[in-house]
C-alpha cells in the first residue's frame, strides 16, 4: 500500500463509526449518482457502495488508482485533479442507464475527506451550478466553523457568507485528529451543505456579489461606510444613498450584517450603477 502524501495533504480516515456516520450524514437515495473526491485507500468508498445505485470516485494519486479499481469493480475510478476534473461530467459519466442529464442537472450528490490545503477552492467548486443535491465533506474543523458561522462570530467572514448565500449550512460533528492515519496537527468536523433551491443572490450576479462579499471584509475593521467607500470608489454622499437603499447603518461593521443583509446592500449598490471591476 502507498505510503501517504504530504504533498497530496493525505491523512487517510479508518475508524469504521465514523465513516459510517460520515454516509449516514450525505444519505443518498439506493438511486442515485454520488461523486466522492479523493477516496484514497478506499475505506469510506466501502462503505458508500452498498448504498447508492453508483459511484464515482475521483483520485489524483495515480498509485492508489489500480488498487481502487481491483478492489471496486463497479465503481467508476477516474484519475484526476478534483480542482481541473469537469464534475457534473463524471457524474453524467457514473449514471449510466438513467435519464440523460438526470445526474448533471442536482441529480448527483458530492462526499469527500477533502486536503486541507484546497478546502476552500474544492467548496467554491461544489457549489457552482448546476448544483448537487447535497455535499458533505470533512474539512479542518477551523474551515468549518467559518464556513458555519453567524454574524458577530469572531469566525464569521466572507467565506461564510458566499456558502450561506447559497446552501443551508450544518456542521454535524467533530473528527478528532487520532482517527486519521497519519494524524493531521488539528482535529476535522463534518460539513453538510444543501443547496437552496433559490440561492439569495442569482448566479449570474455571483460574482459581483463575492467581489462585495470579499472586498467589504477585507475592511472589516472599519464601519460599513468607510468599506462601500474605498470597494467602490464612491463619494460619502452616493454610498451613504446606498446603505439606506438597503436599510443600513453607514456606522455597521461588515461581521455584524447577516447574509441576507449583503444580498439587500449588492442590491441597491448594482441599482445605483456599481459594477464589479
Amino acid at each position: 500500500m502507498p505510503r501517504p502524501k504530504k504533498r497530496l495533504g493525505q491523512h487517510f480516515l479508518f475508524d469504521p463509526s465514523i465513516l459510517g456516520r460520515i454516509a449516514d450524514a450525505l444519505d443518498p437515495a439506493p438511486d442515485e449518482t454520488v461523486l466522492e473526491i479523493g477516496p484514497g485507500r478506499g475505506t469510506l468508498t466501502a462503505v458508500l457502495r452498498p448504498r447508492v445505485g453508483r459511484l464515482v470516485v475521483l483520485e489524483k494519486d495515480r498509485l492508489l488508482v489500480p488498487g481502487l479499481r481491483e478492489r471496486f469493480p463497479d465503481v467508476t475510478v477516474v484519475e484526476g485533479d478534483a480542482l481541473e476534473a469537469d464534475w457534473h461530467a463524471l457524474a453524467r459519466a457514473g449514471a449510466k442507464g438513467t435519464a440523460e442529464g438526470a445526474a448533471g442537472a442536482g441529480g448527483f450528490s458530492v462526499i469527500g475527506n477533502i486536503p486541507y490545503n484546497i478546502t476552500t477552492p474544492l467548496i467554491d467548486k461544489a457549489l457552482v451550478p448546476p448544483r448537487p443535491r447535497r455535499v458533505v465533506f470533512l474539512v479542518q474543523l477551523e474551515v468549518a466553523d467559518r464556513v458555519a458561522a453567524g454574524p458577530g462570530s469572531p469566525a464569521y467572514g466572507a467565506l461564510g457568507v458566499g456558502v450561506q448565500a447559497v446552501a443551508r449550512v450544518e456542521r454535524l460533528f467533530t473528527v478528532p485528529a487520532g482517527a486519521f492515519s497519519p494524524p493531521p496537527r488539528v482535529d476535522s468536523a463534518v460539513l453538510r451543505l444543501s443547496p437552496l433551491e433559490r440561492p439569495l443572490v442569482p448566479d449570474e450576479f455571483a460574482r459581483s456579489f463575492r467581489q462585495l462579499v470579499v472586498g467589504v471584509f477585507g475592511f472589516r475593521r472599519k464601519q460599513l461606510l468607510r468599506g462601500i467607500r474605498e470597494l467602490t470608489g464612491w463619494p460619502a454622499d452616493r454610498a451613504a444613498a446606498a446603505l439606506a437603499a438597503a436599510g443600513l447603518e453607514g456606522t455597521t461593521r461588515p461581521e455584524q450584517l447577516p447574509p441576507e443583509a449583503f444580498r439587500r446592500l449588492h442590491q441597491a449598490l448594482v441599482d445605483g450603477g456599481w459594477r464589479a471591476g
